[in-house]
């Protein structure tokens, strides 16, 4: 399953998401109400004319110009920029939830070069490792505290996605907001990543180009097998772990545990793909946020 199709474009329990929610210009024509005008969000305005700016297409990535012109915009969005505030109900829960959490995502629009989704993350919620690929993904924490654990691969050449593979730990933080903008590129960065939600959170994420299957754009899980240990004996290493988790059934790390670059050494991972966990649980909602103006550059 593609990460389109469980993030994006989904109706469930009758919840509409709209994959393109963007504000066209239109002449109002006087009828007996009074055209009512969107809520704007300058600063969403200026990220989308941005966007429109920097993404070029499938097969490239922004210049380092570019890079620093979205970083910069959205190092320095608030939650009001979109409509959110910490005196939500959802941001003062400070209960963990019973069972697997449910993440909300709202998309806010959708081009053939980019997209913008927010999502939102309960205590304890977790979107395990997967990969973005072909894809330059800005991440934006607006709201929260959340650990993020993310990997390259040490050969992006490497054959066949299906078998394990060794990657180089990139990421293994905490983050809380306001912090600056994380960014990975399709073959650097921490392309293959994971959130798990330390308090509520809502994030936002930039994304070029989407998601698209039949474009060869899909989603990808993974499970890890970590070690932090030279790369000779990295494999060896991740090897065992993978062993005892197939004999015990069940995870040998878990993001509270997760392992940190030691001093003087490099971090390194064995990575399997898997489906896509079963109890990975997402509902999309409409957005109703600040809408955005889609004009010429």
């Amino acid at each position: 399953m593609t990460m389109e199709a469980s993030l994006v474009g989904k109706k469930r329990n009758n919840v509409v998401v709209l994959g393109n929610n963007i504000a066209r210009k239109k002449r109002c024509i006087k009828r007996t109400k009074q055209c009512r005008q969107p809520t704007m969000s300058m600063t969403l305005q200026k990220l989308f004319t941005a966007c429109k700016e920097v993404f070029k297409g499938p097969g490239t990535v922004p210049s380092s110009l570019g890079v620093q012109n979205l970083r910069h915009i959205l190092d320095n969005m608030n939650p009001e920029d979109l409509g959110l505030s910490t005196d939500l109900l959802f941001f003062k829960s400070g209960g963990v939830t019973t069972g697997t959490p449910t993440i909300t995502y709202t998309t806010i629009c959708t081009t053939k070069n980019f997209s913008m989704c927010l999502f939102f993350l309960p205590q304890s919620a977790v979107i395990p490792l997967h990969n973005h690929p072909e894809m330059t993904v800005f991440s934006k924490l607006l709201l929260g505290s959340m650990h993020i654990k993310s990997y390259d691969w040490v050969d992006a050449d490497s054959a066949s996605s299906s078998q394990l593979r060794l990657a180089k730990l990139k990421a293994d933080n905490v983050f809380t907001a306001p912090c600056d903008t994380s960014v990975l590129y399709p073959t650097s960065g921490g392309n293959i990543h994971a959130f798990t939600a330390l308090t509520p959170c809502a994030l936002l994420d930039v994304i070029g180009p989407p998601y698209s299957k039949e474009d060869g754009r899909d989603c990808s899980y993974y499970r890890d097998f970590p070690c932090s240990v030279s790369i000779d004996s990295a494999v060896d290493e991740a090897l065992e772990r993978k062993n005892w988790w197939n004999m015990s059934s069940k995870p040998c790390c878990t993001m509270d545990g997760a392992l940190e670059d030691l001093e003087g050494e490099t971090a390194y991972g064995l990575l399997e793909e898997i489906e896509m966990p079963k109890d990975l649980k997402m509902e999309g909602i409409e957005y109703l946020g600040p809408q955005i103006i889609d004009e010429p550059i």
